[in-house]
């Protein structure tokens, strides 16, 4: 039986976990390798417990959590990433402190309950379900537990085509996507904030984020 049509493979569409794997391989670090400042500061100071890192990325997060006792289980749609994170995880010495998991946190998730769930920079190239993943997400803290959520405020300056159809939702809008039981959550942190950050050419320009942190108070 023949055909007269073809279809050719590099035109079909890829998935997210294919586009964010061809961007690491870019390159042999994209992240500072560096823990997130917001994580440092708001997690300093709780008692280590269960952590759940979602988009680990490198590693950087999962890597400083475990080296203050945490035990971490990360997770990453890139299995390009995932590696690099392992390795950095064995050179700080921390690896038996990490399980590392694949998941495409659209269509699955990490079991279990966590003292601490860290949401940084939870963005995509694709169609990602942030809101379900985060409600998800929250259903994952245990009581008295912590979730803290860190995204972008809105486009760097330098993307030239910014997609007017992305919403970058304020924390507030965060907590709403939650739906929230009354009395579920106390509210420590939200609000929006400035940081460095040094654009393609290597230059220091100053982006906006917001963070939510909350506690699960039953």
């Amino acid at each position: 039986m023949t055909s007269d049509s073809t279809t050719d493979p590099a035109s079909a569409p890829r998935t997210d976990a294919e586009l964010w794997d061809e961007r690491y391989r870019r390159s042999d670090r994209i992240w500072s390798g560096n823990p997130n400042t917001v994580l440092v500061r708001e997690v300093s100071d709780l008692a280590p417990g269960r952590a759940l890192d979602l988009g680990c990325g490198e590693g950087a997060d999962a890597v400083w959590l475990a080296g203050r006792g945490w035990e971490v289980t990360a997770t990453d749609l890139s299995r390009v990433a995932l590696g690099r994170a392992a390795v950095h995880a064995a050179e700080a010495g921390v690896a038996d402190r990490i399980d590392w998991q694949w998941h495409d946190l659209g269509v699955s998730f990490p079991d279990g309950t966590y003292d601490l769930v860290s949401a940084q920079f939870l963005h995509s190239m694709g169609d990602l379900p942030r809101e379900r993943i985060l409600r998800r997400a929250a259903d994952s803290v245990a009581p008295g537990g912590i979730l803290l959520v860190v995204g972008h405020a809105g486009f760097p300056h330098w993307e030239p085509n910014p997609d007017p159809s992305v919403r970058f939702p304020t924390p507030d809008e965060v907590l709403a996507s939650l739906e929230p039981r009354p009395g579920e959550w106390e509210v420590l942190l939200s609000g929006e904030h400035e940081r460095v950050q040094n654009d393609p050419d290597g230059n220091p320009t100053t982006r906006t984020d917001n963070a939510l942190k909350v506690r699960r108070t039953g």
